[in-house]
């Protein structure tokens, strides 16, 4: 089984047309599916919030939870995520404009096959975070945000977005450190992964920006490894040993000797696969 469904601020479900809203099947089927298409007067209010339930904690799921947004491979530790949809204009600054508006849309659930959970891949991929930990990983978070700006949150190093010549709202966002030479940010996973391979694709709006002439990756297990990175608008990638942890943080940033003080992280890449 898994659901999908909207609901208001009080937790009552919004009414609309769903197909397969609670389909239960064995758990060794895969694909499930379940798809809300609203109708025609029915448009997002304030408070409104999409909840995915499944049949168990611990699940690989695929989730489109607006048009705008990538589908996304995330894991679930509990049997219910709740996903805020963001209504006021400062959480809209790092999504595009379009993202749930309108009275007509698709959205869509469904377990992951077991290819796709296999498969190695960018573990840190997350189109879906948010700022707040809701039990679904990866998940980003930070010491430090700039302002406490959503074009600054720690969960836009993992949107996928890839854009890195401007910063600021949509498709600018980053990871913005307010300046802090402590500045460190954490990827979990919510379960042990192994990983052996970064890419780090720094912000590029020079001159406004600086960059970063040196980064560390540290591991669960304590274990870190230190990179040297260049003023690249690409990805610069980085091979390592297999390491099997549950989170990774990106910290000692030693930025260059130039006059901007302003580095900042566009994506964060971490490649592995399940343990």
């Amino acid at each position: 089984m898994i659901k999908l469904q909207i609901l208001n601020a009080n937790g009552v479900p919004r009414t609309g047309k769903f197909a397969f809203e609670d389909t239960t099947v064995p758990m060794e089927k895969e694909g499930v599916h379940a798809a809300y298409v609203a109708t025609l007067d029915l448009a997002y209010q304030e408070g409104d919030y999409i909840r995915v339930t499944t049949d168990a904690p611990g699940r690989h799921i695929v989730a489109k939870l607006d048009e705008t947004l990538d589908a996304a491979l995330v894991y679930m530790t509990d049997t219910t995520w709740d996903y805020a949809i963001p209504f006021t204009e400062g959480a809209r600054k790092s999504i595009p404009a379009t993202a749930f508006t309108g009275k007509v849309r698709n959205i869509s659930v469904r377990y992951a096959k077991s290819f796709e959970i296999t498969t190695y891949r960018n573990l840190a991929l997350n189109t879906h975070d948010q700022k707040e930990d809701s039990g679904v990983f990866p998940h980003a978070h930070a010491n430090v945000e700039t302002r406490n700006d959503s074009t600054f949150f720690a969960k836009n190093a993992i949107d996928g977005v890839l854009a890195n010549d401007g910063h600021g709202p949509y498709p600018y966002q980053s990871w913005g450190i307010n300046r802090d030479p402590n500045a460190a940010l954490t990827i979990d996973f919510g379960r042990k992964v192994k990983l052996d391979k970064v890419g780090i694709v720094l912000r590029t709006d020079f001159p406004h920006d600086s960059y970063w002439t040196q980064v560390t990756l540290r591991f669960a297990c304590g274990t870190s490894h230190t990179f040297d990175t260049n003023k690249l608008v690409e990805v610069q990638e980085f091979e390592f040993e297999p390491i099997v942890t549950d989170y990774v943080v990106l910290e000692k940033l030693i930025k260059a000797e130039d006059e901007s003080p302003f580095p900042a992280l566009t994506q964060l890449e971490l490649y592995g696969a399940e343990v």
